[in-house]
């Protein structure tokens, strides 16, 4: 089997289940030995920021000398950085290995009407991974939700831990913040640990009331200050150390709260981690498409924001960094997303919107669509189907406008691919 075999065998499969539930995934690691129970967890739910916050934590957790693996989604530079050990993506020569050993069981189910997921399968493959290479810790981010979400088969983690929560995926977790609050709140296990970002009333009722139900500790974002903050970073100051926090935004600042308050309950559990440790580890983080300055000239951001929340939280860093610059965004939502509410959160930022569609996807949202809802929001809005095409006008626009930027966001999908065109376009232009 080749690299790109094995992605076929993956991408073959279903993207949502026929219903929801964790029996289906539950059979297929009892078939395969349940490699999950080796392993010790921080599991992380919400709606935006955990890949922030599990990013993070992971980094500090290398730098405190523990072999650390990440899971996350969805991927954006390459499938490999769904599966990270103290930074490194999982082989290609890894995922054949896995693929060929995992998937005859998929079949095997699958022959007997258990239909099983992409999402399901990469998680299974991904504790296979960790237990055989003997992590310490694993940092796992779930997919989608929590309570049947395919990684909350684990056992109790070290903690568990809930960021920021919008409405998102409103058809599957539900239509209220509560409701989704209650998703999110089902990673919480008996008898452990809970990290929680503090936020809208009814979300702080559900988590304070599920994490008392089920004896857990409490942890809340601990206090820190801004000293500064450009279009290079923030630096804060934490128990009298200065830390320059790479990642852009207000956002992220809230994040790295949340971050440090899951050092302290780790180090309640008995894990040794210095402030050097933390330090280090969130100056070394890179995350790729959250506001990330992908170049300076020109002046291009990448941001993966796809909902009401994410786009708030865009909003705001783009009045912080970009106040004085003429942005011309180019913009690509799936038809799932709450589109009309975030792109509100945006009215007014942009002198040019380009929508564009997220190719390859079932979720898609042509450009007419995206612009037919936008176009009360923004006055100068053009549909380009192609995002590569979309690329280009918006580069020619930019070039045209003194004091310019171009901005990307609606979809980490979209992120993705852009980034691959742009390095591809920058590079040949430099050479």
């Amino acid at each position: 089997m080749t690299y790109k075999e094995a992605l076929e065998k993956i991408d073959s499969l279903l993207v949502f289940g026929s219903h929801p539930g964790l029996d289906r995934i539950k059979k297929l690691l009892d078939l395969t030995g349940n490699p999950q129970d080796k392993l010790k967890y921080v599991h992380v739910a919400g709606t935006n920021g955990k890949g922030s916050v599990s990013n993070m934590t992971a980094s500090i957790l290398k730098n405190a000398g523990y072999k650390t693996g990440l899971f996350t989604s969805p991927h954006i530079t390459g499938f490999g950085e769904r599966m990270q050990i103290n930074n490194e993506q999982i082989t290609e020569a890894d995922i054949i290995s896995l693929t060929e050993r995992l998937f005859p069981f998929v079949q095997s189910m699958n022959e007997k009407g258990e239909i099983i997921t992409e999402f399901e399968f990469v998680t299974v493959m991904a504790f296979h991974y960790f237990a055989e290479q003997k992590c310490d810790v694993v940092v796992l981010e779930t997919g989608l939700g929590g309570r049947l979400d395919a990684t909350n088969v684990i056992k109790k983690p070290l903690c568990s831990v809930i960021t920021s929560i919008s409405l998102d995926h409103t058809a599957v977790l539900g239509d209220t913040l509560s409701k989704i609050a209650f998703e999110k709140c089902g990673i919480i296990k008996e008898n452990s640990k809970t990290v929680f970002a503090t936020q809208e009333d009814e979300v702080n009722e559900v988590v304070f009331t599920t994490a008392c139900e089920r004896k857990n500790v409490l942890y809340t974002p601990v206090n820190l200050s801004v000293l500064d903050s450009d279009i290079s970073g923030t630096t804060v100051e934490y128990s009298g150390v200065k830390i320059k926090l790479p990642l852009l935004g207000q956002h992220q600042v809230k994040n790295m709260q949340l971050v440090l308050s899951v050092v302290s309950a780790l180090k309640e559990s008995g894990l040794s981690i210095s402030e050097e440790n933390v330090k280090q580890g969130i100056e070394s983080v890179i995350m790729p498409a959250r506001f990330e300055l992908f170049s300076k000239e020109p002046l291009i951001i990448v941001d993966g924001a796809h909902n009401p929340g994410g786009c708030k939280a865009l909003a705001c860093a783009v009045d912080r960094y970009l106040s004085d610059k003429k942005i011309v965004c180019i913009m690509g939502m799936l038809k799932d997303k709450d589109s009309g509410t975030a792109i509100e959160y945006l009215r007014g930022k942009f002198c040019k919107v380009i929508t564009t569609s997220v190719a390859n996807s079932p979720r898609r949202q042509t450009a007419e669509e995206l612009k037919s809802k936008a176009k009360d929001v923004f006055t100068d809005i053009t549909a380009c189907e192609d995002y590569k095409q979309a690329v280009d006008l918006a580069l020619e626009i930019a070039k045209q406008e003194q004091n310019s930027a171009v901005l990307v966001c609606g979809s980490l999908y979209l992120a993705s691919d852009i980034r691959v065109y742009l390095s591809e376009r920058l590079n040949k232009e430099h050479l």
